[in-house]
This record gives structure tokens, sequence and C-alpha cells, in this order.
């Protein structure tokens, strides 16, 4: 038992270190260039006291940015309402969703969607499972409403630029069209299937998840209802979209405003692979990387990256304290190994075991 736990744990330090390394690698490919022949190893490639200077001047599009930022909690607070099973007041969906918002981006761990959900099901007695595949559609509907907008993107000035995103965009739109499938093919069957493994009186686990599952994912048993949060899934997109692509304009990019789709589709992108620990490196690399092919200079490419970072962080980060403290939560147990974390994730565990029932 102690052997697995240390080797356990000596797994978990090790993909911190890497994670580190990669982050460090992929951070600093905004500022320098690598270079692994001869001569200096890291080449700037710009002054960074110019670069520093010159940051006030961002001031103009910095504002919009973080105020477009801040309006995706609101708009997935109402975006939410569409696929839960019942309804809940919108100040309650605002602050769970702005929990979540400052767990995940402010506390290690990545567990804001699981801190929100369990939330509701403390507060409203919806079960965990269920508040979490509600939530699970959202996702999903959000990513294809990316697709679309990306899709219309094409139409712009950038659609020659676009080509170069055709192959992993196209992968992308697959990847959608599959994970819809599977979620209606869930919403569908999960109980059907639930239901019979009850009477044969076997896996009592899964029959209960899938009773779960299938709650949750309600909204996608019919077309109206996956339209319809279809329809709400767009703000929260289009608010980000708009916010990077105003940036980009700032930047001096002509018909950069119709290019904050592509920045934040080849965010998704580079931040969907599986089993990479290095997200912070991962924006820092794409955004200056997207920045620099639409035309932007290596400096105004790096104060790209770092202020909508930093724009983002702040905007989610502040609202999502207020709600924190409006709520009277703790920061600490919104940590990883801190009590609501915990009871989130025994939560889940228990409900997969034993059915729980939301009041009529």
């Amino acid at each position: 038992m102690k052997k697995g736990a240390g080797g356990r744990t000596l797994l978990k330090v090790l993909a911190v270190m890497v994670g580190a390394v990669l982050s460090v690698f992929l951070i600093s490919s905004a500022f320098f260039r690598w270079n692994f022949g001869p001569g200096p190893l890291l080449i700037p490639r710009f002054s960074l006291e110019g670069f520093i200077e010159d940051l006030p001047g961002h001031l103009p599009w910095l504002i919009p940015f973080l105020l477009l930022s801040a309006s995706i909690i609101p708009l997935r607070a109402v975006q939410w309402q569409t696929t839960l099973s019942k309804p809940v007041p919108l100040r309650e969906r605002y602050h769970l969703v702005a929990i979540g918002a400052f767990t995940h981006n402010a506390l290690p761990g990545k567990l804001g969607e699981f801190i929100r959900c369990f939330l509701l099901s403390r507060t409203q007695r919806i079960p965990f499972l269920q508040a979490l595949g509600s939530v699970a559609v959202c996702k999903l509907l959000e990513f294809a409403a990316l697709m679309g907008l990306v899709a219309l993107s094409f139409l712009g000035p950038f659609g020659e630029k676009m080509a170069e995103f055709s192959g992993p965009l196209r992968v992308a739109v697959g990847v959608c069209v599959g994970l819809v499938v599977l979620v209606v093919l869930l919403a569908h069957y999960a109980l059907p299937l639930a239901r019979a493994l009850g009477r044969r009186n076997r896996l009592p686990r899964v029959r209960h998840l899938l009773g779960h599952v299938s709650e949750g994912l309600g909204t996608a048993r019919s077309f109206r209802g996956m339209a319809r949060t279809l329809f709400f899934s767009v703000g929260p997109v289009l608010a980000p979209a708009l916010a990077y692509g105003l940036a980009l304009r700032g930047l001096g990019i002509s018909g950069g405003l119709f290019a904050g789709t592509i920045v934040l589709a080849a965010i998704a992108l580079g931040q969907s692979l599986p089993g990479v620990p290095a997200g912070m490196g991962i924006y820092y690399f794409v955004t200056s990387w997207a920045a620099r092919s639409l035309g932007a200079s290596a400096e105004d490419a790096a104060a790209f990256a770092a202020l909508t970072h930093l724009g983002t962080l702040l905007s989610q980060v502040s609202l999502g304290a207020i709600s924190v403290r409006v709520r009277g939560i703790r920061i600490k147990d919104l940590r990883r190994g801190g009590s609501l974390a915990r009871e989130a994730a025994g939560h889940m565990a228990h409900e997969a075991v034993e059915p729980v029932h939301s009041p009529a």
C-alpha cells in the first residue's frame, strides 16, 4: 500500500515538473526564439525594455477585452438553465458559474465545473451527476457553436489564411459531430439500458450511473431542446471571439475583428490535447503564434498573449471572488483536498452506487 502510494506521489511530482518545464518553454517562445545550433540558446524576438514601455498603449483594447471576458459568466448562467431539469434562480446560477470560474482559474486542480455542480446539488437538490451532465451538454454545444463561427470565418478577410487550419479544423468538426451523436444516443438509451440492467439485477453501479446520466442529458432527447441550448451557447462563444477580435484590431491588423474566432478556435484546439500539463504555456504559444500568423509584429504578438491572459484571469477571478465572498465560502475549501472538493468527489462516487432522487 505504502509503495503504491509512494509511486503515485512520484508520478504526480514528475508530472508537475514536466508541466512546469514545458510551460516555461512554451511561454518563452512568445518572447524568444530557441536556437539549438551554434550561438546563443535564446534569441530575443524584440527589445524587452521597449516591450514594457509600450504596454500602456494597449489599454484602449484591453478595457473592452476585460468587459467582454467578464460577460461570459452571466451568459453561461443564462445558458445553463436550458439544460437543467428544473428552474433555478438566475442569481443562484450566476454565483455558481462565477465560483466555478474562480476555482478553475485561481486554484490548482481545474475543479471549477465539479465545484459548481456540487454546490448546485447541495442548494437545489439536483443530483450531482445530473448537474454534471447538464454542464457537459452546455460545453459540447459551446464547442459546436464555435465550430459554426469558425466555418463562417472562412468567408471573412482571412479566408486564405484559414487554409492553414483546415486539417485540424476538419478533425475538430468530426470530433464535435461524434460527441453530439454520442450524447444524443446516451440521452435516448441510457435510461432504457439502466432499466434493463435493473430487471436482471446486474451492474448496480453502471445502472445508477446511467440513470443519472440520462437525467442530466435530458435536453439532448429533443431536437428543440438541443436547438434552444445551441442558440444560448452562441453568446458565451461570441463574447470572447469579439474580445480577441477587438484586441487584434487594436494591434492594427486589418480585418482583425473577424479573426477573433480563429484565435479562439486555435486556443480551444491547442488546450484540448489530452495529457499535456501545460495549459498556460500552450495559451501563450498558440495566441502569440496566431497573432504573428495574422500579421502582428513579434512584440505585439507577445503583448497580445500576455495581456489577453491577464485580462481573462483578472475578469473571471475578480467576479468569482465576489461570488465566493457573497456565498461565504472559504477559499481553502475550494482547493483540491479542501472540504468542498473532497465532498464533490465523494458525492459523485456515492451517486454512482446509490440513486439520489430530486423532489417532484
